[in-house]
């Protein structure tokens, strides 16, 4: 019985991989992220400004980067107080495996010859739910970039790594592709207890700043 019971199995897995391959692409079905005109380039105090000493990845990196995202944004802020925070936000429309999911910020800045510290984990209480973001440090000589970033697949906020990957599983078993982006603010600073409450700061005043119908797909909810 085992013996036939497999070879019914080999002759039905194609269908079976048919069946459980997501098609239907949410970024077809969602409203679109437009990332330019959805984050406001005044944010409370804060208001863009010419960008100054963003980390971008090589020209190597960014060639295999362009393939993941549809769409970059890179601004810095400047506040009323002279205090600056540059934000990048980069989207893709296939969020479901890690081959196609967008980067972790650590390989970006250890290809600029970062030494990257992992300070850790916590949570920021937004507007009516909780946001997990990772803390990183950059150091490179005398710069010192403390470093938040977070992910999302749809209207869900997670990490790479576990949280990542449950969510992919999620949609995948729904028979959907997710769209998503990656979400890092930083700023150069030694203090980096400093550095951390004003980047949180900010991005609780950039929810705010952000349409209602669009909130989750930047910040989950």
């Amino acid at each position: 019985m085992s013996i036939v019971l497999a070879f019914v199995l080999l002759l039905l897995s194609p269908a079976l991989a048919y069946v459980m391959t997501p098609r239907t692409h949410l970024s077809e079905t969602l409203p679109p992220i437009v990332l330019d005109k959805q984050v406001p380039k005044s944010i409370g105090d804060w208001h863009a400004t010419d960008p100054i000493g963003q980390v971008l990845p090589d020209p190597t990196v960014q060639e295999a980067l362009n393939q993941l995202y549809s769409q970059v944004l890179s601004r810095t802020y400047v506040n009323s107080k002279g205090q600056q925070i540059m934000l990048t936000i980069a989207y893709g429309s296939d969020q479901n495996s890690e081959a196609t999911a967008a980067h972790r910020p650590e390989f970006c800045y250890r290809a600029q010859g970062f030494e990257v510290q992992d300070v850790g984990v916590s949570k920021l209480n937004m507007q009516g739910h909780a946001l997990t973001v990772r803390h990183l440090v950059g150091i490179a000589g005398s710069r010192v970039e403390p470093i938040s970033y977070w992910v999302t697949l749809a209207d869900k906020a997670t990490l790479p790594g576990l949280g990542r990957k449950l969510s992919q599983m999620y949609y995948g078993l729904h028979g959907t592709v997710a769209d998503g982006m990656l979400v890092r603010v930083s700023s150069i600073n030694a203090d980096r207890a400093d550095a951390f409450a004003l980047q949180a700061a900010f991005l609780k005043e950039m929810e705010a700043a952000i349409a209602p119908s669009f909130r989750a797909r930047y910040f989950g909810g």
